[in-house]
């Protein structure tokens, strides 16, 4: 569903990404770590069609994100670690907005609109504007809206960030619910208790490289460690 064909993203000099090959299939959920600056940001934003690559391709369901951006955009859904609204809309506004963009029906929108609203308790506040929103609040709404369309492929960075126990279990609940349904959830994040709970297949970057690729028992295979994945992520990124 997600496949990266060596790609190379240089801005100037930096090469931040490195002729990095990687696929994730549909309802596979592939957490990814890699220290600050290691090219993880840079990937996403390849992955997103926000960045063109140096060379190589980046194809969401076999369309190519530069060259098929349209149909390729269509089935993909990108929650960044910092979550973005319109401040003078309301909650609900904002949702029905990023339905329309996706060429939702209203019908549709409405009853996908309530059906979040359900799963994340959004409707004490989803008639308030977004401006008196806490960043928990926000990153409930932000997922919501990101699930409306039906995504085929779910990019999401740092997502339990400002969510309260209660929220983060939901969420986590949920993008395990999609992958089981098919959705190719592409997960960033710094927290390794998190990856260890979640994911299908752990990928690490090191300076634009993948340099470990696996599930769980692969990953501590290769740093020869069978404890935890932190200390397999401190040996295999201090290695390198």
């Amino acid at each position: 569903m997600i496949r990266l064909d060596n790609v190379v993203k240089r801005f100037g000099r930096v090469t931040a990404v490195d002729g990095l090959s990687l696929e994730v299939p549909a309802g596979e959920f592939f957490v990814f770590l890699g220290p600050n600056g290691a090219g993880k940001t840079t990937t996403i934003k390849l992955i997103e069609g926000l960045l063109r690559p140096t060379s190589g391709r980046v194809l969401l369901g076999g369309f190519d994100v530069q060259a098929d951006s349209i149909r390729a955009r269509s089935i993909i859904s990108y929650v960044p670690d910092q979550p973005f609204l319109y401040e003078k809309l309301t909650g609900r506004e904002f949702m029905w907005f990023v339905g329309r963009m996706y060429g939702m029906e209203d019908g549709t929108i409405r009853r996908e609109v309530d059906r979040m609203a359900d799963v994340f308790e959004l409707h004490d506040f989803l008639d308030e504007m977004g401006q008196t929103y806490s960043h928990g609040m926000k990153q409930r709404v932000v997922v919501g809206a990101a699930l409306l369309h039906d995504p085929k492929v779910l990019v999401i960075d740092e997502p339990l960030v400002g969510l309260d126990p209660k929220g983060a279990n939901t969420l986590k609940n949920l993008l395990r619910d999609l992958t089981a349904g098919g959705v190719a959830v592409f997960m960033s994040t710094h927290t390794l208790a998190v990856a260890e709970e979640t994911a299908d297949r752990v990928g690490i970057i090191r300076r634009g490289s993948l340099i470990a690729l696996g599930t769980l028992e692969e990953i501590y295979a290769a740093a020869q460690t069978d404890s935890r994945l932190e200390d397999a992520f401190l040996r295999l990124t201090e290695e390198s």
